[in-house]
Formats: structure tokens, C-alpha cells, sequence
């Protein structure tokens, strides 16, 4: 049975509809991510699944219970995409704080040593930079050993190794059989962590699958060859043969793309001719290609 349920849920604010008609489940034990651009309803969707909201309509039950059941704080984690503390709370004592909630609470010194929060321990909250407090806020959505976390916008603010280290981390949470709700807008972040991805567009569910799934899905016939020839050559070289549709120069680069068998053509071609491609790199389509297709913009894009 799933850990999540959300069937046909719907939230507006005044006259502007956040959620619409949202439906989806969550196993136990994998990663659900859910992806969109900013301001599509993805924190809205959560907050409603976390019990911080209530939704004008539709059905959410998690580990078979209404998310304001309070049995479930015990249960669920949740990093928010923004929170804060008391400034003149150190690092330290909101982790003993929040560690004193839960019957067994997970190993706080170790989790904060995993977010490379170790020296900040003596720091006030209040003089935490904004990753430092991303990172803190990870901590306490883990610090109770829940069966399901929900995090929003996990490594937002986070350096590109910051951000690594962290999804090491999930991984590791995840291992241990919890299950993660995890909502964010980086595609790559998506790709690494996420068995099964939502993406939801303007409050609405455009597609559901595996992150490989939803690239096959909308992926189309063409691949795409870049390279720079070690010898000048002709346009009609390469237009010439059937599996190239059109070429595009950039500088000393050309670009070429076609179906089919299109690398050995092009790379047989410009060998018979003595020319070598240099630099040459095919590229396959990826899941922010399936992300602009799906919604016509990138991750980054606010809803018009």
C-alpha cells in the first residue's frame, strides 16, 4: 500500500487556483521528487500533504492517516523551503531541542558532522549564512528517525559541493528505508536522487515517470553531433547524406543534426576524407530537455 495517497487535490488563494485536481502516490522506501517551475504548486502540494495547509478539495492520506493526524509528527519530517529559529539559539542547542521531541531520535552529532555543520555548533542561529541554515533545516526533518521526510527545496542556497554532499546523504537516509517526498527545481538533482518524478505545471500533473522514462517520453528522433574538423570542409559533405537533416556552424565548430545511424555516418564521411573530428561529443536528451518540452520553460521560469 502506499505511504502517500493524494487523489484530485485542489488549493486556491482568493482567486488564483495554486493546485488543480493534483493526483499521486508514493511507495514506501523510494524517492518521489516533484518537479516544476517556481511558483507552479509544488510547495503548496507538499505543505498540503504535511498537514500545513488544508486543501479546499480532495483526499490525502499518509501512512493510511489525515496529514493533521498528530501522530504523524512523530512519524514525518519536514524540511521547509524557508523556517526559522530564535537568533540567539546556537546550532547545538536547537539540535538537542528538537532531538529531546522524539523517543529515538536519530544521532544528532552525527548528523550534523554529515551537513558539515560540526564547527558551527557554538554558532548562534542568527549568524548562520542561508546555506548554513538550509543545512540545519535538514537536520531537524531528519533528526526523529522518521519513516517519511518531506524537503522542499532541499539544497537551495548549498554550494555545488554542499549540494553533493547532501544528496550523499539522502541516499544514505533512503538506504536506511525512508521513504522521501522531495520537491526541488534542479534537474540534475532530480536525475541523481529521484525513482519516480511528478512534474507539475501551472497546479496541474503534466507527467509522471521515472526520470529515464519521462526523457524517452518526450524525447524526439534527432540527436545532436558537435565537433570541430581538423581541416576545412564543405556544407555539402555532410547535408549529402540521408541521415542529416541540417548543420550549423559556430566559429571553427559545426554542429550536425540528424537521425539514424548519424555518428558512424558523419565519423565514416569525414575519415574517408582524411578529416578528423575534433572534440567531438554526441548529446542525448536530458531531463531538462524533457522538463521544456513538457512545460514550455525552464525550471527557473515563473508561470506567466
Amino acid at each position: 500500500m502506499p505511504v502517500i495517497e493524494v487523489r484530485n487535490l485542489s488549493k486556491r488563494y482568493g482567486e488564483t487556483v495554486a493546485v488543480r485536481d493534483v493526483s499521486f502516490t508514493v511507495e514506501a522506501g523510494e524517492i518521489f521528487g516533484i518537479l516544476g517551475p517556481n511558483g507552479a504548486g509544488k510547495t503548496t502540494t507538499v505543505e498540503c500533504v504535511a498537514g500545513l495547509r488544508s486543501p479546499d478539495g480532495g483526499e490525502i492520506t499518509v501512512l493510511g492517516r489525515s496529514p493533521r493526524d498528530p501522530a504523524l509528527r512523530k512519524l514525518v519530517g519536514v524540511q521547509l523551503q524557508e523556517s526559522e529559529l530564535q537568533e540567539k539559539l546556537t546550532v547545538r542547542e536547537v539540535l538537542e531541542l528538537y532531538s529531546a521531541f522524539y523517543p529515538q531520535p536519530a544521532d544528532w552529532r552525527g548528523l550534523a558532522g554529515d551537513l558539515g555543520l560540526g564547527e558551527k555548533l557554538n554558532t548562534y542561529f542568527g549568524k548562520l549564512s542561508g546555506g548554513q541554515k538550509q543545512r540545519l533545516s535538514i537536520a531537524l526533518a531528519l533528526i526523529g528517525n522518521p519513516q517519511i521526510a518531506i524537503l522542499d527545496e532541499l539544497t537551495t542556497g548549498l554550494d555545488p559541493q554542499a549540494r553533493r554532499d547532501t544528496w550523499e546523504l539522502i541516499s544514505g537516509v533512503r538506504d536506511r528505508g525512508v521513504t522521501l517526498l522531495l520537491v526541488t527545481h534542479f534537474m540534475e538533482e532530480a536525475e541523481r536522487l529521484c525513482d519516480r518524478i511528478a512534474v507539475i505545471d501551472r497546479g496541474e500533473v503534466v507527467a509522471l515517470n521515472t526520470p529515464a522514462g519521462l526523457v524517452e517520453q518526450t524525447a524526439t528522433a534527432d540527436q545532436t553531433i558537435r565537433f570541430r574538423p581538423s581541416a576545412p570542409i564543405e556544407d555539402e559533405l555532410l547535408t549529402s547524406l540521408p541521415e542529416v537533416s541540417r548543420i550549423n556552424r559556430h566559429g571553427d565548430r559545426i554542429e550536425v543534426v540528424g537521425t539514424g545511424n548519424l555518428l558512424h555516418a558523419v565519423t565514416s564521411v569525414l575519415a574517408s576524407h582524411g578529416i578528423v573530428a575534433v572534440e567531438l561529443r554526441l548529446e542525448q536528451a536530458t531531463l531538462d530537455d524533457a522538463f521544456v518540452r513538457l512545460t514550455g520553460r525552464t525550471a527557473e521560469e515563473s508561470p506567466r
